[in-house]
């Protein structure tokens, strides 16, 4: 299939693309990345430059290709080198510690937050100018409410005066991470608020957009010669008009989906929740480069293979989109 190819060929060449700046970006910057670790650590010795000039990937001998090769080599078999910071541990360890963590949290919440927003889209757009038309502007004040700030609020509310749920933390103090049942409660309890923050000023947007979608969509034709033949409205709904208005709201949603690796910084930064944007800003804070360079390439990853499913997906169940593909 030709569309498939082209598709996946895009996406190659923007993978190369994302790779190839991630190796220029110690390279262009200005100053030295190495002073600028030495100087945070005073108390090192002279010979450490070159150890973290490797370290950095600024020091290796040989040529700029060289380097780029060895480079390649070393991010094909997951080797992110070591960490600045908390020397000597290993990206990639950090990266599996705190990836779990962004994935379930703000995954879950992301996938909940875009079901319900889309199945409110479809009856708000079905039923134009009805009640969740009244709420809908409530809902776009809480998404227009700065995160942190409606963040702060919950933790107020529900956590300090109310102590429903807990003010941080990934889970109860003391406890051992592991596949059991006292930490997993703890870490499912402690993940109940930053996950309704992220769904109440999420839903909105969904709802929005996929309203105005259906608005568009029911004008159509077909949904028209549909209700003329006297078919249910639950089937024009669902099979007409939503099937069609899903399409648009299905790359919107791979793109959050791509994004839910990022993590919602600033919901972990209020929440003390050690997922991977927390890990990013430590790793901004004290010029981890080598951590720095790893989570933006996880980041780019994520977004290109979510969005190359949503593609597959939109390929293959809109004929439309088929046909387009094959007269490109």
């Amino acid at each position: 299939m030709p569309f498939i190819l082209r598709r996946l060929l895009f996406y190659v060449v923007a993978a190369w693309v994302a790779l190839t700046v991630n190796f220029f970006i110690p390279r262009a910057m200005p100053g030295n990345a190495v002073q600028s670790v030495m100087a945070k650590f005073p108390n090192l010795q002279p010979a450490a430059y070159k150890a973290l000039q490797a370290l950095l990937g600024v020091g290796h001998p040989g040529s700029l290709w060289s380097q780029y090769v060895s480079y390649l080599n070393d991010i094909f078999h997951f080797n992110f080198g070591t960490d600045v910071s908390q020397y000597p541990a290993p990206v990639s360890s950090l990266l599996a510690q705190t990836l779990p963590w962004t994935i379930i949290l703000v995954g879950t919440a992301t996938v909940i937050a875009f079901l319900i927003g889309t199945a409110l889209g479809i009856v708000a757009g079905w039923r134009h100018g009805g009640a969740l038309d009244r709420v809908l502007p409530g809902l776009m004040f809480l998404q227009a409410i700065p995160y942190f700030f409606f963040a702060l609020i919950l933790v107020d509310l529900l956590a300090i005066k109310t102590h429903v749920f807990p003010t941080g933390q990934g889970y109860d103090n003391g406890l051992i991470p592991g596949w059991h049942g006292d930490f997993i409660s703890s870490a499912i309890y402690h993940s109940l608020l930053p996950a309704l923050t992220i769904v109440l000023t999420s839903i909105a947007g969904w709802m929005l957009q996929m309203r105005n979608v259906m608005i568009t969509t029911i004008g159509e034709d077909y949904v028209i010669a549909a209700q003329a033949k006297g078919l249910p409205s639950r089937r024009v709904i669902f099979t007409y008009a939503a099937r069609n208005a899903l399409l648009p709201q299905l790359q919107g949603f791979g793109l959050a989906v791509g994004f839910v690796i990022s993590g919602a910084l600033v919901m972990e930064i209020v929440f003390s929740y050690p997922g991977i944007g927390l890990l990013l800003l430590n790793a901004v804070t004290s010029n981890d480069y080598p951590l720095m360079q790893a989570i933006f390439l996880v980041i780019t990853f994520a977004v290109l293979i979510a969005n190359l499913v949503v593609d597959m997906i939109v390929v293959f169940a809109d004929p439309r989109a088929r046909t387009r593909e094959a007269t490109a």
